[in-house]
């Protein structure tokens, strides 16, 4: 970025110059550049590069706006007094050298260059910052996503290796399909949610796959009704918003009732892309708590 920053500075100093120095010559319009013009102009550049490497960033982009007006003033009273005191006594001695036209006049002159050379600077700086708040964004949404499947590991995997651990014991068959369904919930977790946007279909896969797995903590205690309605091939989803909504379902049923558990589970896809989740369970009031 410095490098393509400094060959844009150049590119501009140049293009400005020659504008700058056909300005200076009248309607006639002479290719050839002259010593005092570039004298002149160089003049202009060393505060340009003091307005954009020193001011802008150490008072500007600090909110010292005092501080740096002060500098800008010194910096534009310096401009003028080396063309004023030294180039123009140099380049001008009996004519401009000893005619001084007026601070107004000599602001008029310099602060259009000025203006073009620092102002490309602060658009610059302005559009680097642009960038940097959109990927901080993304990095913002990532590490979001992150937190979230965090939050769902470690608890999802120590409730469901009990499980498999007592089925593995108690009821062998059943164990290949349960190592199957957490195999793909995990892989679902760890791979497919990296993008912002993940296939329907696979959110309903992960779902189904996330509420049998819960289901084996109930047993027969809970009747749970899973239904999907629509299209869900053509449309894609945020991952991770729908699990949310079924461990809380789970959670507070199992944790307030002891039997007569429904959890009613329903998601329909219009064909519009309308996308409607039902997530509906039962519990008991009285032994239930705002914590939980």
């Amino acid at each position: 970025a410095k490098i393509w920053e400094a060959i844009f500075q150049i590119l501009l100093s140049i293009m400005v110059f020659v504008f700058y120095a056909f300005e200076r010559r009248g309607p006639f319009l002479d290719p050839s550049i002259e010593t005092y013009e570039l004298a002149f102009f160089m003049n202009y550049v060393l505060a340009a590069v003091c307005i954009n490497y020193y001011l802008l960033p150490k008072f500007l982009y600090n909110k010292k706006y005092l501080w740096f007006f002060v500098g800008l003033i010194m910096v534009i009273t310096s401009v003028i007094a080396v063309e004023e005191l030294i180039l123009e006594r140099i380049y001008f001695p009996q004519t401009r050298g000893d005619n001084f036209p007026g601070i107004f006049f000599s602001l008029a002159a310099i602060l259009p260059t000025l203006v073009i050379l620092a102002g490309f600077k602060f658009a610059w700086d302005a559009l680097q910052t642009q960038n940097e708040v959109r990927e901080l964004k993304g990095l913002i949404k990532d590490s979001e996503l992150q937190f979230l499947t965090s939050q769902i590991n470690p608890h999802f995997l120590f409730n469901n290796l009990n499980n498999l651990y007592s089925y593995a014991v108690e009821d062998p068959k059943r164990t290949p399909k349960i190592i199957l369904e957490l195999s793909g919930v995990l892989r679902y977790m760890l791979y497919d949610c990296r993008s912002k946007f993940v296939p329907l279909e696979k959110e309903m896969d992960h779902l189904e796959n996330y509420i049998e797995l819960n289901r084996l903590q109930l047993e027969d205690r809970a009747e749970i009704d899973f239904q999907v309605n629509g299209d869900e091939k053509t449309w894609y989803i945020a991952p991770l918003l729908l699990p949310v909504f079924v461990e809380n379902a789970f959670k507070h049923s199992s944790s307030s009732l002891k039997d007569n558990i429904s959890i009613d589970v329903s998601c329909s896809i219009g064909p519009d892309g309308n996308f409607k989740f039902i997530c509906d369970n039962t519990y008991s009031k009285e032994s239930n708590t705002e914590n939980v």
